[in-house]
């Protein structure tokens, strides 16, 4: 397994990551809507390597794109906004090598605290944050396709 900063040409794979992770995750939500959003939200306008303060990493294993996550630093807070791991990948230690990886790379940044997001109905989200020591310490909503969806909050203060 290698985890690398991503590059522009990888965001084919990573729209397909974030697609079949969607499709097996969130039931809750129609599959032409998951299909949209997925084409809206994962590109390199929605994710820009080269903004400041942004972490992009992707996940190869056998030279394939299996995971990704993008991170914003700003101030003292670092937000991810998304973390993925194929289904056929996830409970393999993939996810949290990942996320090791990524703090490493915020903490450049000297943040002190590390927030995340998903729907509050993802319940394997929970448990996987939680498992990392996250807490939960919010909640908010986010708009998909002019639905309104609960979002949990998850923060991690750094020492």
């Amino acid at each position: 397994m290698k985890i690398r900063p991503a590059k522009a040409d990888d965001f084919d794979a990573i729209r397909a990551v974030a697609r079949e992770t969607w499709h097996d995750t969130y039931d809750e939500l129609e599959a032409d809507l998951i299909d949209r959003t997925v084409d809206d939200w994962y590109t390199d306008d929605s994710m820009p390597l080269e903004a400041p303060g942004t972490v992009v990493l992707v996940v190869e294993q056998e030279g394939e794109i299996v995971g990704f996550t993008h991170a914003v630093a700003q101030g003292d807070t670092a937000d991810i906004l998304r973390m993925y791991v194929e289904p056929s990948y996830q409970g393999d230690g993939v996810g949290t090598d990942l996320h090791e990886r990524l703090i490493e790379q915020l903490e450049a940044y000297d943040v002190d605290r590390i927030r995340a997001f998903d729907f509050a109905f993802n319940d394997a989200s929970r448990r996987f944050y939680e498992g990392l020591d996250f807490e939960q310490t919010d909640t908010g909503e986010v708009e998909i396709d002019g639905e309104f969806y609960d979002e949990a909050v998850y923060t991690l203060e750094l020492e």
